[in-house]
């Protein structure tokens, strides 16, 4: 039985890739300190006999035992809220751990993917964004030590591919959404369904017209997977190329809450990006992986989490 290690494994996205990974006959080491993971998140896999959890900083000397076949480094503060109030940590776990975890991936013979983000485009002067884009960001921005992170985890994890000819690959991740995401991390789809579904007002930041491209979890964790069993190792965008402005997805969601909420508007955040869609060509012809669920469909079953998390108001 190959085995693999998932940092973050607590997290939204580590969570399903655990689940992903054991599905496929693997046996999963999750690995979080559950700094914004949740143990909700894998609590229904400690019964797993395939599953093993160890509670630990992977900015710090991360030993596994035995034999270990892949490493995904998904830990990282993702949402806008986490990183202004966490930044050295994000900056932490965007240098030190993955030169922890190259190291490990050297030693054991591991193809190691790290989870890069479209952030690494910035606020983009091209669009969509290709992975041959270097970029529009701000490093001494707000923004900077979340944007500055992933773009040297991407140099430190070439480095250790070119020198130490360490198996590598990268992941550009674009908005995604699902289940298990946390209700007040500061993303667009947590905060207005959450506000919909308390009957508050939904806040957008901006005019509005800034846009984004919403990728379920399903699909992203199939990329990722699909990514992880291939043996490309330049960066690969993967997110649902649907673009969708944020004042279109906002009404979307109060007609889906069946919401009185009304939309408000508030000042745009300081370096927020204008424009958001992945360029997914070299998903198609690497990996050969295109999105499935329809974003209707994605936010239904999305909902259906929701509500079960958020305290809704009360009818006498």
């Amino acid at each position: 039985m190959k085995r693999v290690l998932i940092t973050g494994a607590a997290g939204f996205l580590g969570s399903h890739l655990c689940e992903k990974f054991l599905s496929e006959g693997y046996y999963v080491i999750g690995m979080d300190n559950f700094l914004t993971g949740s143990e909700d998140n894998i609590s229904h896999l400690f019964g797993n006999k395939n599953f093993e959890f160890v509670h630990h900083d992977v900015t710090k000397y991360v030993h596994v035992s035995g034999e270990l076949d892949y490493i995904l480094h998904f830990a990282s503060p993702a949402s806008p809220i986490d990183y202004l109030e966490m930044p050295i940590q994000t900056l932490k776990v965007g240098s030190l751990a993955p030169y922890n975890l190259l190291g490990l991936a050297r030693v054991k013979g591991s193809r190691f993917i790290i989870a890069s983000t479209s952030e690494v485009y910035g606020d983009p002067s091209v669009h969509p964004q290709p992975e041959s884009y270097w970029g529009n960001v701000n490093p001494i921005g707000p923004r900077g030590v979340y944007d500055e992170a992933k773009r040297f985890q991407e140099a430190i994890t070439m480095g250790y591919h070119t020198f130490h000819g360490v198996n590598t690959g990268m992941v550009r991740i674009f908005n995604t959404y699902g289940p298990r995401m946390r209700l007040n991390d500061g993303r667009a789809l947590p905060a207005f369904m959450s506000q919909a579904l308390r009957g508050e007002d939904i806040t957008v930041f901006g005019d509005g017209s800034q846009t984004r491209s919403f990728c379920y979890v399903d699909d992203l964790v199939d990329g990722i997977f699909k990514l992880t069993m291939s043996d490309e190792h330049q960066p690969v965008n993967i997110g649902n190329p649907q673009e969708i402005t944020i004042k279109e997805f906002a009404e979307e969601i109060v007609t889906l809450t069946n919401s009185g909420s009304k939309v408000i508007y508030q000042d745009l955040p300081k370096d927020d990006p204008k424009q958001r869609r992945p360029d997914i060509t070299r998903a198609k012809e690497i990996l050969n992986w295109t999105p499935k669920v329809d974003r209707s469909e994605g936010l239904k079953r999305t909902l259906e989490y929701f509500e079960t998390k958020v305290d809704t108001p009360t009818t006498v």
